[in-house]
């Protein structure tokens, strides 16, 4: 099989539309997984009580889910034109960076009720400071792509 950049990109944005699809699942059947995450925990003896704050974290995380995957989205249609050191992409990774930072922020809020929310706000942070690394590079390359445009 010959893999190129094109290929890579292809399965980046089937992998973003699995995961939105994934998302919309979640959004629709919220209310089902707080109540079998209610019976879980009770037959665990968790300490998981309230499905309405289960529901809140789910839904208050799903606004910046939503914003991510958009951008992503954005981000790979921008890589498939070949437009890879822009300014427009440099703004998407900080965009991307502080919708991770908001979903991470939700799941600490969410550990004060019910800890395992701790797990998603670390990974969330890890996220938050490797794009956030990535986007500095990119936002250097940018700079040194402009200085070579302008000499002659």
């Amino acid at each position: 099989m010959d893999w190129n950049d094109q290929k890579s990109i292809a399965l980046s944005r089937l992998g973003v539309a699995l995961l939105a699809l994934l998302l919309l699942a979640l959004d629709i059947g919220g209310y089902w997984l707080a109540g079998w995450a209610l019976r879980i925990s009770e037959v665990l003896g968790e300490g998981l009580k309230d499905g309405l704050l289960l529901l809140a974290s789910l839904y208050l995380c799903s606004v910046p889910a939503w914003l991510l995957i958009f951008s992503l989205w954005r981000l790979l249609k921008n890589l498939g034109l070949e437009l890879i050191f822009t300014a427009e992409n440099v703004s998407l990774l900080r965009r991307i960076s502080w919708y991770c930072v908001a979903m991470g922020l939700v799941c600490l809020l969410s550990a004060l009720y019910y800890l395992p929310f701790m797990l998603p706000a670390i990974a969330a942070a890890f996220m938050a400071l490797i794009v956030r690394i990535v986007k500095n590079c990119f936002e250097q390359a940018v700079l040194m792509k402009d200085e070579l445009d302008y000499t002659v």
